[in-house]
């Protein structure tokens, strides 16, 4: 009789990693109820199938008008630590919906597959496969009819919540300024919301983190990573640290302008910003602003709270900057 697996890895009880590799995932252990969804029906939204082979979908949100103008498109990832997390979860659904009012603007949220049934590329292949799936659609319209008439292809945005801000810096570093393969879909700038890096060194908030942090431990960081990164890797490889002492260089490598922001009570503040910074010192275009006493999540879960106003305007400050160049 063979031994009886055991749970080595345990995310809540919502993902289970056992000790011969099978895998439990449990929707029921996850409490919603702090995320009322907030639609006041000015947004129109409707989810599509970009990837039938591994059953990946997309939601497309567009904001009522009675003009026909184009507008700017937002490609928004989800967070979820690579593991947990869909556009269709409320506090998803209630950020995007928040972007497509407050920004006028188009937004195109996919979701991706997850780890550890999938560890990483593979939503990093997902989130670049669903804008393959959006250029196709801008070429030939795909039989979809109306539903891309507005999109302003010419100025697209790439926004990244946390493990989805990991995403924004694979796909802003694979694409390179303006995604000439692309084309026409012409992507001007990313917006990161406290993008989800790691690394073997500590940082002093990842230290003191469990001071100011309600949910997010160092702990719960290192069980995401040994969730999604590749088997016996550290958080030092590449999809985790940009700049780790395996990581390509990025001193050649041109990107498009970004905008980095993270609370200010973050467990990954400090690492984010030396991401910052370390792209700043090799002379790319990056802008990092701190939100004073914030949390991680802080748009993303709560879109409609008294700082969402200023993350909305530097958004659509960027916007307007990176439309006009």
């Amino acid at each position: 009789m063979g031994a009886v697996a055991y749970v080595v890895e345990d995310f809540l009880g919502i993902v289970q990693l056992f000790s011969d590799g099978s895998i439990k995932r449990s929707h029921e252990n996850i409490d919603f109820t702090p995320f009322p969804v907030q639609d006041d029906g000015s947004v129109d939204w409707k989810d599509y199938s970009y990837d039938n082979h591994h059953d990946l979908r997309l939601r497309i949100y567009k904001p009522k008008s009675t003009t026909t103008s184009k507008l700017p498109v937002i490609y928004f990832l989800h967070g979820g630590g690579f593991c947990v997390g869909s556009f269709a979860w409320p506090n998803f659904h209630n950020c995007c919906l928040r972007l497509s009012s407050g920004l006028h603007a188009i937004v195109v949220a996919p979701d991706y597959r997850l780890a550890p049934e999938h560890r990483l590329p593979a939503a990093l292949e997902d989130s670049y496969g669903a804008l393959k799936w959006i250029q196709t659609m801008a070429t030939k319209d795909g039989g979809h009819g109306e539903t891309f008439d507005r999109f302003d292809f010419d100025r697209f945005f790439v926004t990244g919540d946390s493990s989805g801000g990991n995403i924004a810096h694979y796909l802003a570093v694979r694409l390179g300024p303006g995604s000439p393969e692309l084309s026409p879909v012409k992507i001007r700038g990313y917006v990161m919301l406290a993008p989800f890096f790691g690394g073997t060194e500590r940082t002093k908030s990842e230290v003191e983190g469990s001071l100011t942090e309600k949910f997010l431990t160092l702990e719960l960081l290192d069980m995401f990573w040994r969730m999604s990164l590749p088997v016996g890797k550290t958080a030092d490889h590449s999809f985790a640290n940009p700049f780790g002492p395996n990581s390509p260089s990025l001193e050649l490598v041109k990107l498009d302008p970004i905008l980095i922001m993270v609370g200010g009570n973050e467990i990954m503040k400090d690492r984010v910003k030396v991401y910052a910074d370390r792209l700043k010192k090799l002379g790319k275009i990056a802008s990092y602003v701190e939100f004073e006493g914030k949390q991680h999540g802080f748009f993303s879960n709560e879109p409609y709270s008294d700082v969402s106003e200023s993350v909305l305007n530097l958004i659509k400050d960027f916007v307007s900057q990176q439309s006009s160049n």
